[in-house]
């Protein structure tokens, strides 16, 4: 392994690693603002809307997510819309982490004691506002684990949107092989820089989860 390669193409990969976390941060945020809609849907009496937000989470549950990106960046054109590499990478990657985050915040929903509901009903509490006043704060210890697993796994999946011309830690990898033909080196860089974010990563949800704890 040529040290003066590492040196030239560290700092091309580095710039690329803020691309892929602006991807999993903007993907997560949305993906739980989905998620949270998603799953008060799917905790609904009316039938109807149950069968809709189920049908989302079973459609995005159950296909691949390059395949869900290959949909939104190559056969949206076939019907008159083109997206840029970057829309269509949040679009995909938002759409996909809402389904998880989705079953993820009604777990949590569901493991409120049921006294809660009762009370806010008696209180005269509206469907929305026992949610949101009462129900999903108490949530939010309960879901930090997952949701950090959820961020970490979305992490390493923005390495997928490199099949769709988005330039991001792998495909700038790809790139740096292609020009130089030294698999070596990039890959071996870009392993070491996502094994290094999802250890931080990883370990600052840990610290947020046993803080959440002693309350």
């Amino acid at each position: 392994m040529d040290i003066n390669v590492l040196k030239e193409i560290f700092p091309v990969l580095l710039k690329s690693t803020g691309v892929t976390i602006e991807l999993t941060v903007i993907s997560v945020v949305l993906g739980t603002l989905i998620g949270i809609f998603v799953a008060l849907l799917k905790l609904t009496k009316n039938p109807f809307i149950n069968v809709i937000a189920s049908f989302y989470t079973w459609i995005i549950r159950g296909t691949p997510m390059l395949l869900q990106l290959f949909f939104f960046y190559y056969g949206l054109p076939f019907i008159g819309i083109e997206l840029e590499p970057m829309s269509a990478a949040i679009i995909g990657l938002s759409l996909n982490s809402g389904a998880y985050m989705a079953e993820i915040i009604r777990g949590g929903i569901i493991s409120v004691d049921k006294g809660q509901f009762e009370a806010c009903k008696a209180l005269g509490f509206t469907y929305m506002q026992t949610m949101t006043r009462v129900i999903l704060p108490q949530t939010i210890r309960v879901l930090l684990p997952p949701v950090g697993n959820e961020f970490i796994t979305m992490l390493k999946d923005t390495s997928l949107v490199s099949t769709i011309a988005m330039v991001e830690l792998m495909r700038s990898a790809q790139q740096i092989y292609s020009s130089n033909f030294r698999p070596m080196e990039p890959f071996f860089i870009a392993a070491c820089i996502y094994l290094a974010l999802t250890t931080v990563f990883t370990g600052i949800f840990a610290v947020w989860e046993k803080k959440l704890s002693r309350y």
